[in-house]
């Protein structure tokens, strides 16, 4: 693939492709028109929220497209890959969606089509998303170079296998709404002192990306997590109850049900 500014088409324009948008607007290397099933209100919203072009079908721009990338639910590929394997030439195939990984890409395109995917998370609108993503077997050197400028433009990536997306998705694409949570409750209970809610989150989310920086420098969660737990403490109070209620359990099922879910 040369060297010129790669034009980038998305089909489909709802949070997880906003999200990516966010992150690569401001790069020269790319060029982004956008599409999706006809919803003109939210085409209209991403125009003017990332200043993007965006047409009524892909079939206007697929002929001058470089990366198609797929970002509809998964029920919708199949429909759209039977329609769009009649127009791919050459085409770098990437697809966001749960569950749709480069073998059912590769059964459903033309053969020697170079396709990928990725698993970023919300988190790519501030460009802190942490994407997994695997190739297909038609995807060469300069095609997964292309891939990674793109996921550099919406934070952390790591390559694994198709299988592993499978597996861990839950852990970084839906792990990140179980913190959430667990923030909301801390607000709640923050605010129940008397500050405000805006006080409250700014406590909470600073407190969390500090764990998550002290985590970045190498030391396990368990010897964090003593650092703080003085033996007989405050800390190990709370963490204590954790245990009584079976915290670890109730995360692995959490990951459990995702996992039962996406299977569907």
């Amino acid at each position: 693939m040369s060297s010129t500014i790669k034009r980038i088409l998305f089909i489909g324009a709802g949070r997880m492709a906003q999200a990516i948008i966010s992150g690569l607007k401001n790069q020269s290397d790319f060029q982004i028109s956008v599409t999706n099933n006809g919803n003109d209100q939210r085409l209209n919203y991403v125009r003017d929220t990332f200043d993007v072009e965006v047409i009524e079908s892909w079939r206007e721009e697929i002929e001058t497209t470089d990366v198609v990338v797929l970002a509809m639910p998964p029920e919708v590929h199949d429909s759209l890959l039977n329609e769009l394997a009649k127009f791919i030439d050459k085409h770098l195939i990437v697809t966001v969606a749960a569950g749709i990984g480069p073998t059912y890409l590769e059964e459903s395109l033309p053969d020697g089509t170079p396709v990928a995917w990725m698993m970023p998370n919300t988190a790519a609108q501030v460009g802190q998303s942490m994407t997994l993503y695997t190739c297909g077997k038609h995807t060469d050197s300069s095609h997964e170079e292309l891939l990674q400028k793109m996921l550099s433009g919406i934070g952390s990536y790591e390559k694994v296998t198709e299988e592993q997306i499978h597996e861990l998705t839950p852990i970084t694409g839906s792990a990140p709404a179980f913190i959430y949570k667990m923030a909301e409750a801390l607000v709640n209970n923050a605010v129940d002192s008397g500050i405000s809610e805006q006080q409250a989150r700014k406590l909470v989310s600073e407190m969390i990306g500090g764990a998550a920086s002290m985590l970045k420098n190498g030391e396990s969660p368990k010897e964090l997590a003593e650092q703080v737990a003085s033996p007989g403490g405050v800390t190990a109070a709370g963490l204590k109850v954790f245990d009584e209620n079976n915290f670890e359990s109730l995360i692995n099922n959490a990951i459990k049900a995702c996992h039962q879910r996406a299977e569907k």
